[in-house]
């Protein structure tokens, strides 16, 4: 049964798809050149519902999310926020996902195809003299993101002011369609912008508003293209158990003086003995190839494309490549296509 979001978004020209994990999925507004443009000159929304959300409550709950992913959050407050990473006790990626503390819950936004994996995985480390419950309020609440230079002047029109020069992950609540809402400052991508946290009960109502206000409707495919092109890693792609989250440009999810936690010592073992062997990079290709192709350099062997988009006309990979193999401005092939290592936004490698 489609949703009132749904039947609105199909009568705004959404191209409605169900994944394989059950979540209908707007993949595109057929405007997806609109849309990019968007993102780069205006404001546009993307629906992230079909993602995963977790709530962790209890006593413990600092301690416990503190204990089981790779950033400092037992030093946040409520109202503040940040991204971290969950590993296995080798260090090996599992998910990036967006941490939002508020007064008594503590809210995690998870990507959706480990969103199963990691409610199992967390509920393994919950003992029984923790103070510690664990729910999955994916279904109870849609996600908006708003992302582009005009998101702060349209979340202005709505009364949200003091947000605008507040670290990423700093969040209030917004009274909207007689009801509350949270905005924290991200767009889950290098671009700016907020994240919208809403009943699903007014979902269709905020959207209908934040369209009429001007924020352009962005589909999957969109989305998708953005991450790729600013090298935000996803699971089952750069997010895998081959990779670690150093390899990944995920430097600023690492804490390196919060203590013991799942994966610490590899990480910190890794760090210490400059032990990252492979980066994730962005890739300017010369034409159209798969991920899963082998990245080359000078006839060797040097890494692999993970991801490729071309939805602007030019042709765009992220991939992993050996340190001693190569770096920043390199020439690479990947299979039979030339192509030239770039930085890309969202990425931060470790220091050299």
């Amino acid at each position: 049964m489609t949703s009132d979001l749904q039947n609105l978004q199909a009568e705004m020209g959404a191209i409605l798809e169900t994944s394989s994990l059950g979540s209908v999925i707007p993949m595109s507004f057929k405007n997806d050149p609109e849309a990019i443009e968007a993102t780069q000159k205006s404001v546009a929304i993307y629906d992230r519902s079909h993602w995963g959300l977790l709530k962790i409550s209890g006593e413990d709950r600092l301690r416990f999310l503190h204990n089981q992913s790779t950033n400092s959050i037992q030093i946040l407050k409520p109202g503040q926020g940040c991204d971290t990473v969950f590993v296995t006790s080798t260090a090996r990626t599992l998910d990036l996902a967006t941490v939002l503390i508020t007064e008594d819950t503590i809210l995690v936004l998870i990507s959706p195809n480990r969103h199963q994996q990691l409610i199992q995985w967390l509920d393994r480390y919950i003992f029984p003299m923790d103070q510690i419950q664990l729910q999955d309020i994916s279904s109870d609440y849609a996600i908006f993101n708003i992302l582009g230079p005009n998101s702060s002047n349209l979340l202005n029109q709505l009364g949200v002011q003091d947000l605008q020069q507040q670290p990423y992950g700093c969040h209030q609540i917004l009274e909207i369609a007689g009801s509350s809402l949270l905005v924290a400052v991200g767009s889950g991508l290098s671009t700016e912008g907020y994240t919208l946290i809403i009943p699903t009960s007014i979902a269709a109502s905020v959207w209908k508003i934040l369209t009429e206000k001007g924020a352009v409707p962005l589909g999957e495919i969109v989305w998708q293209h953005l991450r790729i092109r600013q090298g935000r890693p996803v699971p089952d792609a750069e997010l895998t158990e081959d990779y670690n989250p150093l390899e990944a440009g995920l430097w600023q999810t690492l804490s390196f003086d919060k203590g013991c936690y799942i994966g610490q010592e590899t990480i910190a073992r890794l760090n210490t003995y400059k032990g990252v062997k492979q980066l994730l990079w962005g890739l300017r290709l010369s034409g159209s190839v798969s991920p899963e192709t082998p990245i080359y350099i000078d006839e060797a062997k040097a890494g692999k494309l993970t991801s490729y988009t071309n939805l602007d006309g030019e042709h765009f990979g992220l991939g992993y490549i050996r340190k001693k193999a190569g770096g920043l401005g390199s020439k690479v092939k990947v299979g039979d296509i030339e192509a030239e290592v770039v930085n890309v936004p969202f990425l931060n490698h470790p220091p050299v």
